[in-house]
């Protein structure tokens, strides 16, 4: 046997067949050319012998099961190899269906996660045998990455639990279960307490069942629920329905996946297993060759390793955790703050300027603890357990010996300076000082403690124990040290790190802000507020730019254009106003309107807060509906603005990488998932990078120099390449 072979076959002495499959070239099996290779080979082995072969097992020599499809081969993919790629497609489906046609019983034995692929190969086996574990998760989790299952995954779900369930409980969301959950769905036929009873419980199978085989390659067999063409049955009715519903969700936005799954589970429903395979293959190459899922692949696994990684860091190093906090401030960040670390293990002291401020900080985890135990996610124990590590607190001495701080207090230099002058002195001596300041310089804010080298931003996204970036700011002092305990501490607490450099307003919060001053600016020159609001839906954000303004508050938002233009004009630059500024002093100087916290903003709303409607004040205080746009060009003004700014941030140094600009601007500042994140939007525009300069250029002339590209892509845009190839990462293990 060859030892570097991906797939091992042991025939027993009791004519089982054992295939195990462990790559050695990878932390984990995927689905690439040389596993297909070899598992057809390993299953025309058994085809040669099947005289003497009584069942078959499939396992795995990893501690997970199988991940899936090999991204690489997936990302590369494209319409101009689509003869070749839609050759490995076929063959790669062809042999998990002549795995299920063997005529002896065959056995999926999981011994961890089995997702994508590596669940679709369950699938196409009689039995599935599962371990029980915490971290073991089944589930087709393509749509994610905007895909759909293209080996069998679709066509097998839809047989399996009817095309509701397989949509609803599978495919449609990415939604991965437990093996509790996966059996109760009866992805999973028997649970098992550990790996040693695998093959045990597996070989009993086997030798009950040896008449074994898929339901639907049985005489009589009909797909649960029945199939879409089937008038009489109720599913038949649903289907409009259906498609209702996952369009008002889509809200139109630029989600090929959800689209083609849709169709590829009722169409394939309609026609028998091999011609259903065909159908799914259609769907899934189109996908795999366009463009979203480039967008997606590189952002949600590429650039997202990147980030989560080493960064440069020693990989033997000693990995420091924090065993203390000290959160200064209790509202509503630093409530969610307290919550995350005390869940993390860490002990909270939660002060603010009384104890009963901090209490009501507290009482933020308790809100969010009993919704968990109500979903039986948690019981009561773990969440008297997390309860019990946070201290609330008006007296700093309650601090002393804290190895970490978190000021989260108002947004004020000297609020901030006071806040933490009191605390330092009670902290350990090699404590991790952190600010979570949203647009104040980190330097500056470092020349108020003792240690500038301990001093670092911690830039945390509301709410906090459902946002899941945190953007890690360095001042011109902060030490590698420091950085590298902030970096330990993220995925300590579990968080998604992102690292830039000083700058007002950073990378997140600058760049969204060119986001709602665009749509303000929209709203300004007249166009309809409605109008606005859906192209910003259409275009993929998840929230509407005026909502989110108003949720912003505009009181803040004008307390930061103030700033900014006063930082601006004391290091001798001219102020440009940017069109959106007028929009915020009427709504705020004239009509005292501030957002939702005010009770009135851009929206309407009733006294607990709940949104009714946009303001109708506002056709009035800025005619709008007077301008008729191009809604394209709606759309492309928020996209454009977020982007270009970004590049600005990379040429300057606020962004060392490419791939913390695609990360944190998706998890942390909502832009839309089908781009890839803020710069891969730029290399996946149409004609790439010198589409893009084209296109900024137009809208430049329309709208203004603001959309003017920057020199360095019009520089780049000649040269032909991606902004990813001409920017290699700075982070030792992307990969």
């Amino acid at each position: 046997m060859n030892e570097r072979s991906v797939v091992h076959s042991d025939f027993g002495d009791d004519g089982i067949v054992v295939l195990t499959i462990d790559d050695p070239t990878q932390r984990v099996n995927t689905m690439n050319s040389t596993f297909v290779e070899e598992f057809t080979s390993a299953v025309e082995a058994v085809e040669h012998n099947i005289a003497a072969v009584k069942g078959v097992v499939v396992t795995s020599g990893k501690s997970t099961f199988f991940a899936g499809g090999d991204l690489n081969d997936l990302r590369d993919a494209s319409k101009d190899r689509l003869t070749e790629f839609s050759a490995f497609v076929a063959r790669n489906s062809s042999v998990l269906r002549r795995l299920e046609r063997l005529p002896v019983p065959v056995v999926a034995a999981i011994n961890g996660s089995a997702l994508g692929g590596g669940l679709e190969l369950a699938l196409a086996t009689h039995h599935r045998v599962a371990v029980d574990g915490p971290r073991t998760r089944l589930g087709l989790p393509e749509v994610t990455l905007g895909l759909l299952p293209g080996a069998g995954g679709v066509v097998r779900a839809v047989r399996m639990l009817g095309v509701e369930s397989a949509l609803n409980e599978l495919l449609l969301g990415g939604k991965s279960h437990s093996v509790d959950s996966a059996a109760r769905l009866g992805l999973v036929d028997r649970v098992v307490a550990g790996p040693d009873e695998l093959l045990p419980a597996a070989r009993e199978w086997i030798a009950a069942n040896p008449d074994a085989a898929q339901p639907w390659d049985s005489a009589g067999y009909s797909i649960p629920g029945g199939a879409p063409g089937e008038r009489s049955q109720p599913l038949h009715a649903r289907l409009p329905a259906l498609a209702g519903t996952l369009r008002a969700q889509l809200k139109g936005a630029n989600y090929p996946a959800q689209q083609n799954i849709l169709k590829a589970a009722v169409e394939s429903a309609q026609v028998d297993f091999d011609n259903a395979l065909k159908v799914e293959a259609r769907y899934f190459l189109d996908l795999a060759t366009g463009q979203v899922a480039k967008n997606m692949i590189q952002a949600f696994f590429f650039d997202m390793q990147s980030v989560t990684g080493a960064r440069g860091r020693s990989t033997d190093r000693a990995v420091w955790k924090a065993t203390k906090v000290a959160v200064l401030g209790a509202g509503m960040m630093g409530a969610g703050i307290a919550y995350e670390c005390a869940r993390a293990g860490i002990d909270v002291v939660l002060k603010d300027v009384s104890v009963a401020s901090a209490e009501r900080g507290k009482a933020y985890s308790v809100r969010v603890l009993d919704k968990q135990v109500t979903a039986g996610r948690i019981s009561d124990d773990e969440k008297e357990a997390i309860l019990a590590r946070i201290v609330p607190t008006q007296n700093a001495s309650d601090a002393e010996g804290s190895d970490l701080v978190i000021e989260a207090v108002f947004e004020d230099p000297v609020i901030k300076a006071a806040a933490l002058a009191e605390i330092e002195p009670l902290l350990t001596s090699d404590a991790l000082i952190g600010s979570n300041t949203s647009t104040l310089p980190i330097t500056g804010l470092a020349d108020n403690v003792n240690r500038p080298d301990d001093f670092i931003g911690l830039h945390f996204f509301s709410p906090v124990d459902r946002m899941p970036l945190l953007e890690i700011i360095k001042g011109s002092k902060t030490s590698e040290a420091a950085l590298s305990r902030a970096l330990d501490l993220a995925k300590q607490i579990g968080k998604t790190p992102i690292v830039v450099n000083d700058s007002r307003g950073f990378f997140t919060s600058r760049v969204i802000g060119t986001f709602i001053n665009e749509a303000l600016a929209m709203l300004g020159e007249g166009v309809s507020a409605a109008t606005i609001e859906q192209a910003t839906l259409q275009a993929g954000y998840p929230a509407p730019a005026l909502a989110l303004a108003d949720e912003l508050n505009l009181e803040l938002l004008r307390r930061v254009r103030d700033a900014s233009r006063s930082a601006a004009e004391s290091a001798g630059n001219v102020w440009d106003p940017h069109p959106a500024e007028r929009v915020l002093d009427v709504m705020l100087s004239e009509f005292d309107r501030a957002g939702r916290l005010a009770g009135s903003g851009f929206y309407s709303y009733d006294d607990s807060g709940r949104r009714i409607g946009l303001w109708d004040g506002l056709v009035g205080a800025f005619q709008s509906s007077a301008a008729d746009l191009p809604f394209e060009d709606v759309k492309e003004r928020m996209l454009f603005a977020e982007a270009i700014e970004s590049v600005k941030c990379l040429d300057e140094g606020v962004l060392e990488s490419i791939a913390d600009a695609n990360v944190g601007s998706v998890l942390g500042i909502g832009f839309p998932g089908w781009t890839g994140g803020v710069l891969q939007y730029i290399d996946g525009y149409s004609g790439g990078v010198l589409g893009f300069v084209t296109r900024a250029s137009e809208l430049a002339d329309r709208y203004g120099q603001r959309f003017a590209p920057p020199p360095s892509l019009i520089a780049l845009a000649e040269t032909g390449i991606s902004l990813a190839q001409s920017r290699s990462s700075v982070l030792a293990d992307a990969s």
